[in-house]
Order: structure tokens, then sequence, then C-alpha cells
């Protein structure tokens, strides 16, 4: 059954293949034909269809406006008002309000139009650009995440072609995108039970609507800094960020029959180079393989024998270690677990590639913890600031009031856990703000976290860092990116295959939302040495539209509240059809066996695997696989049900 399916969706993409690319253009009017997607816009730059060539079905919504590209001037969002097509070098011209222009290249391919703004005039005035909404009739099943829409028959998406055009609205300032249960107006309260159930995370690339639902993304111009919202403070500093602004912003359109999907996004990653990455010699959103079961268990060189055994008795192919790092930020192993450092870790992977046992570790991405070398003796200059102020007038080494120009950055307490300034390369720590002027941090312990307490002058800058309530610093962009790829390096060097982005959402603190996190999942991807990124399991409690590409699977449900039935066993079901209707491997999340676990418990876990099509991750230590009766009969029971 599974071949003929598979064989029938390569039907369906081949004959979409067959239609190739093609554009027309008529009074006042374009169309352009590419795979299986016709689309039409008119001389006011709207799209006035958006149908299946094969059929010439039409799944516009009519009443609807689906302006081709918005831009942001002033605050004020203006559609286009004119369009004009020159098919000799295959560039469309918007016309806009107060003499605003933007010109697209547009490229018909097999599979997809390729769509990338290529100039905006006067360039420095366009805030944001945004492609779409396209509003289409297609409510059936909505794929929030990937972008696309469809029912039955026929599947209409959307893909963000670079890491900086991101999936969604600027709904907020930060880039973070809202649940549906956010909107308060507009046609969001005419949405059916079903739709509202439909968005279990983030609204983005594609969204219900009471006619169906809608496609979109967006660009911000990041050349210059902002005060935002951000990370649970009201005020916060989005620094500038360089990356060549609204330009260069880059979407595909597609049209496909829904049997060949999967296939058609698989075709456009490739012709794009867009991450591919695979798994047992398959893109990995395709095998088998991608939600597969793996065991958590804390070892190290001693006993990283037995740590591959217990997998083998299991019938599991991953091993994973879920706290190898005295460090987070350089990732320096813990000596007690690993005293030959990385030799000894390669080691232990080498020892489990030989029985076909692949290692993977568990990180917190863009999490420094203070113990780092990015924190101390001197800290790194690209730790995330939430904002700042001046000195009002200098200090010596002993102060412990330091006084500050303004008061309003560091008064936030909402997230800010660890309570630190930086001055110069001197990290201090204080208990609160004066509560009038002049404004001074109180009860400060200088030289904290192993800096240097020092000599600061009158007007220099002190800057509240970002932290988390794990007790940790966070990464700016930049810092981020490098944190990555020490991430990659790690891998390359033991050659490990498995990683968990678990706290991905810290590089939200670079103030660019998705964005930050998208960078750096980009980054490791591409530092990865070819031999690991042909063969790589990469996960995450959450996710957004453009890392759908990177990693292989989203995988969440903890198991620290209670046992295997009560844990989080609502979100773990719940993300069963968010996985469908995303076009993801299905996982169950973590399962934790200790010395009470029955074999019970743990068919009543693998018979919903079973059920789902799901992976799991089988948490674990050598005290509970000692010390629980049943533990012959639990891992006999995980071989019978993965063998199945």
């Amino acid at each position: 059954m599974a071949a003929k399916a598979a064989a029938l969706a390569a039907a369906a993409l081949a004959a979409v293949l067959l239609v190739g690319g093609c554009a027309r253009s008529g009074s006042g009017r374009a169309e352009w034909e590419a795979g299986a997607l016709r689309l039409s816009i008119d001389g006011t730059g709207r799209i006035v269809r958006m149908a299946d060539a094969r059929t010439g079905r039409d799944y516009r919504a009519r009443a609807v406006p689906s302006p081709l590209l918005s831009v942001q001037v002033a605050g004020v969002l203006l559609p286009p008002r004119s369009f004009a097509w020159r098919p000799a070098d295959s560039t469309a011209t918007l016309g806009y309000a107060g003499g605003v222009t933007a010109r697209l290249k547009v490229t018909s391919k097999r599979t997809h139009l390729a769509l990338e703004l290529v100039a905006v005039e006067p360039h420095d005035t366009v805030q944001l650009v945004v492609w779409g909404p396209y509003a289409t009739t297609i409510g059936d099943t909505i794929g929030e995440t990937v972008g696309v829409v469809r029912d039955a028959v026929f599947a209409i998406g959307l893909q963000a072609l670079n890491p900086k055009t991101l999936g969604g609205l600027p709904w907020r300032d930060n880039d973070v995108p809202p649940q549906l249960d956010v909107f308060e107006s507009g046609n969001y309260r005419d949405l059916s039970e079903a739709n509202k159930r439909a968005v279990l995370y983030r609204v983005e690339a594609a969204k219900p609507d009471s006619f169906g639902s809608t496609l979109q993304a967006y660009a911000r111009d990041r050349s210059r800094g902002r005060v935002i919202a951000n990370w649970d403070h009201d005020r916060y500093t989005a620094p500038r960020f360089d990356d060549g602004g609204v330009v260069g912003s880059r979407i595909a359109l597609f049209g496909s029959p829904t049997g060949a999907l999967l296939e058609t996004l698989g075709a456009i990653e490739v012709a794009e180079g867009l991450p591919h990455p695979m798994l047992d010699g398959q893109w990995a959103k395709t095998t088998r393989s991608a939600s597969a079961a793996y065991l958590i268990l804390d070892f190290g060189e001693r006993d990283c024998d037995e740590a591959v055994a217990w997998t083998k008795r299991a019938g599991l192919r991953y091993l994973y270690h879920p706290e190898p790092f005295r460090t987070w930020g350089h990732f320096a192993l813990r000596p007690e677990r690993f005293p030959g450092g990385r030799a000894g870790l390669r080691a232990c992977v080498e020892k489990a590639g030989r029985t076909g046992v692949m290692v993977g570790v568990h990180t917190l991405s863009n999490f420094i913890t203070t113990n780092d070398a990015y924190v101390t003796p001197v800290p790194d200059r690209r730790l995330a600031e939430v904002g700042g102020s001046v000195l009002r007038e200098g200090v010596d080494a002993r102060e412990t009031e330091i006084p500050v120009a303004a008061p309003e950055f560091f008064a936030q307490d909402r997230n800010n856990t660890l309570r630190t300034v930086r001055v110069g390369d001197e990290l201090i720590q204080y208990g609160a703000v004066s509560d009038r002027e002049p404004w001074r941090l109180v009860g400060c312990r200088r030289g904290a976290f192993g800096t240097r307490a020092s000599r600061h002058q009158a007007g220099d800058t002190i800057a509240v860092l970002a932290d988390h309530g794990y007790k940790v610093f966070l990464a700016d962009a930049a810092l981020g990116r490098e944190v990555a790829t020490n991430v990659a390096e790690l891998f390359n060097e033991v050659g490990l295959r498995q990683i968990s982005f678990d706290g991905i959402e810290g590089n939200q603190a670079t103030g660019m939302g998705n964005y930050g996190e998208v960078l750096f999942t980009s980054a490791w991807y591409e530092h990865l040495a070819p031999d690991i990124r042909r063969h790589y399991i990469a996960d995450a409690s959450r996710t957004s539209h453009f890392f759908w590409h990177v990693y292989t699977r989203m995988n969440w449900g903890e198991p620290w509240y209670a046992g295997f039935r009560e844990s989080q066993t609502e979100y773990r079901l719940k993300n069963q059809p968010y996985f469908r209707r995303n076009l993801l491997p299905g996982m169950l999340g973590w399962f934790k066996m200790t010395k009470q676990t029955t074999p019970e418990d743990m068919e009543w876990m693998l018979a919903r695997s079973a059920a789902f099509a799901a992976g799991y991750a089988f948490v674990t230590s050598y005290e509970a696989l000692r010390g629980n009766g049943f533990t012959d009969r639990i891992v006999a029971a995980i071989g019978t049900w993965e063998r199945a």
C-alpha cells in the first residue's frame, strides 16, 4: 500500500513538472503558469486568479483583496495602485501612494513561481514589505507553519526562500507571531470551532479565515535600531542589523496535487538551494526513520558500552545524552563524565557506531551559562542587551550604588532573573532601582561572575543584560551565530548525529523574533560537515516557517510532572494533528522510566506510538534500569513494538 501511494505521488509530481513555466501578459494584467499553479495579476497589482492549471478551477477568495506586495511607509501599510509587467527582463513594477515603487523579479520554474524584491524607491522610506495576504477558498487543512493549505484535490503554498523573509504578518514589532486566540476582531470571530483549534502554536505563513485561508510573508528593514516590547519587557532594544533591508526578500508560490505535495516541497528546496537534510539516504521529511524512537541516558567514557548495550536491547538506533556540558556557549564537556574531553566523547561515538548506534546530545541553543568564557572573566560585548543608559557620575571599584541617567530599562522586573548590568568589562548585579531622582542602582554586587570590579567614568555606557529563568545569559544575533557554529564544530569533530534545539526561543532576545531563531539554526546547518549533513536528526519543542526546512521533526511532551499517562498528555495528543497538517513526522515527546514504571505504562505509551505512527524519547537512568523489577519486560516491549 505504501509503495503504491508513493508511486501515485511520484506520478502526480511528474505531471506537474511537465507543465513547465510560462508567462503571458495582456492589457493591464499578467499571468504566469508554473507547475500546477496559474496566477493572474490585474493592473492594480492584485491577484485576480489563483487556479489549478490542470482543471482551471480558481481558488482565490473573490471578496477579499490579495495584493501581490504591500509596503509600509511612516507606519502605514500601502497596497499597490498600479502594476506593469516587462516580459523582456521578467520584472514587474508596482506603484504606491506617495510615489513609492517596488520592482520584482518573477521567475516561472517547473514547480513554482519565484518572486524577489530587487528594488524599492525611495529606498530609505520603506519600513517593511508584506507578500499578501493571499486569500484562498481552501479551508480543509491549514498548515500554518509550513505555509500550505489544501483540500482533498489541490494544495496552494507559500515558501520564504531566505531567512529574512518571515512567514506570517508583522502583527507584533518583536516578530514573534501570535496564537490565533489572541485576535479579537474581524473575521477571526467567525471561524468555526474546528478552525479555532487548528492553530496550536503560532499563526504564520498560513492562517484559517472565515472564507477559507490566507498565505502571507514579510520582511522588515532593520537598518535602524528600535525600542519595542520583547522578551517580557515593555522596553527592549532591537539593535540595527545589516542584512540588506527589504530588498532581496524572496518567496515561492506554488500549486500542487495534494498527493504530490510533499514531493513538490522537496523539489522546491533543491531548486532554490534551501536546506534539504538527508536521513538514511532519503530526504528527511519522507523517510520513516525521521520519527525514530531513541534512548536518553546520562553516560560517560567509563560506561558508554553499557549505554550502547541498553540501546541495542531496546531495539533502538539512537542514544542521546541529556546533559553532557559543563558550560553552554563554548560547550565544554563535564569532566567527571568525559575526562578525555572531546576525544573521550568521540571514542564513545565511535564505539556506538561500530554497533549501528548513533549518538546525539542536548543543548539549550543560545543560552549561555555564567561560568562560560563568553561571560567570565571578561564578558563578551555580544551578550544580548535589554537596553541601557549612561553613568551620571563616575564610580570607584567599591561603590555599591551606581548612578544612572535614566531608569527605564533597569526598573523592569519581569524576566530579569540575574539582574545584571555591564559597564566596560565588569558585570554588576543590582538589587533594585531607586524610586526617585537622582536615579541609582542600589544593593550592587561588584565584579559579578568572576569579572573584575573597576573604576568607571561619568558618561560610560551601562546596559542590562538579557537573561532567562534558568539563570543564564543570552546572545545577540552575531554571538548566536557563533554559538551555533560552536555546536556544529562539536558535531563535526566527534561525529554526533542528533540534536534537540531546546530553548530555541532564547534567540528572540536578539529583538528579531523568529528571524533570530532562523539565523541560529541556519548557521548550525551551514557549518556542518557534508557527511553529518547527509545524516542527522534535529528537532525542537517548537518551530517556525523557515526552520521547517532545517529540522527533521518537532518533539514536545515533558515527563517531569507525573507518570506516563498524565504528564502533558493533552499536548502530546494535540501535537499529532498539528504534525500531520504541517507535513511533519509524528513524535510523542519524552517519557521517563523510573523504578516505579510498570509494563502496563509502557504498553499504554507504545500503543499510542503505533496508532499515531509517532516516535518518542525513552528517558531513564542506570539506577532506574537496575532498580525496576520489570526492566526486562519493559525493554523487551520496546524492541517488539519498534520491530512492528
